[in-house]
């Protein structure tokens, strides 16, 4: 991941999408104080340091120290649920991408994400969609399970929170997808999803994806798509 994460059609488009979904939808004070839980290798710390002053966290310990090389930011040691850092802090703005999936108890974990969370404070999360899609891609990068959007708003329900918004994205290469991992499928192939395309190929998946940029969220949304996620807010009136 750390070799990919800059030049990937996957981690490229994606951040675009993130990106959009920030600027559209969620409305951060001047100075505001960012969150990512579950940092990886830092792929996303520069496009969220735009937003504000930014702080997070990583479980693993090599990831740990690629983020801090990558970022300049103190990346800190922690993991969900019960060994978050930054006590006593409160964060306009956490983002868990891609991250919920790997953690055995969900609800609890957004629970515990929660208590960062200010009054006015958003949490985007996103997951991997359709558990009919399991594969030997979520058994290699440790996933717990993955997600129809009704899972997604059951375990934010569970843990107390508010759906603001629930969305579905890279919904154009889904056919590409199914194709690919059923061709695996048949194939018996162990090859890694995240293998680096010709530079060609690179260049067109990421053009295609990075159009939902200007989709996702919006008023005729994505119907389905590989990535279910949602913002969610404290539920100020439990």
């Amino acid at each position: 991941m750390a070799t990919l994460e800059d030049e990937h059609w996957w981690f490229v488009a994606r951040r675009n999408v993130i990106a959009a979904l920030i600027n559209r939808y969620i409305e951060l004070p001047e100075q505001a104080k960012i969150l990512e839980a579950g940092c990886g290798t830092g792929g996303n710390l520069k496009l969220l340091q735009g937003y504000g002053h930014l702080s997070a966290f990583e479980y693993d310990e090599r990831a740990r120290t690629v983020a801090k090389v990558k970022s300049g930011i103190d990346v800190q040691a922690g993991a969900l649920p019960d060994c978050l850092p930054f006590q006593g802090k409160q964060f306009d703005l956490i983002c868990m991408l891609d991250v919920l999936e790997h953690i055995g108890n969900d609800t609890t974990s957004l629970v515990a994400l929660s208590h960062r969370l200010s009054a006015d404070g958003r949490l985007l999360v996103t997951v991997p969609a359709y558990p009919w899609l399991w594969s030997k891609h979520d058994e290699v990068h440790h996933h717990h399970r993955r997600y129809n959007k009704k899972d997604l708003l059951n375990v934010a329900h569970e843990a107390g929170l508010k759906v603001e918004r629930v969305f579905h994205f890279n919904m154009l290469l889904f056919p590409v997808a199914l194709l690919f991992r059923f061709g695996k499928w048949l194939l018996n192939s162990n090859r890694a999803d995240e293998e680096m395309p010709s530079l060609w190929m690179n260049t067109l998946l990421r053009e295609i994806f990075s159009l939902e940029q200007h989709m996702v969220g919006r008023a005729f949304s994505m119907p389905f798509g590989l990535t279910v996620g949602a913002i969610l807010s404290k539920n100020n009136s439990s």
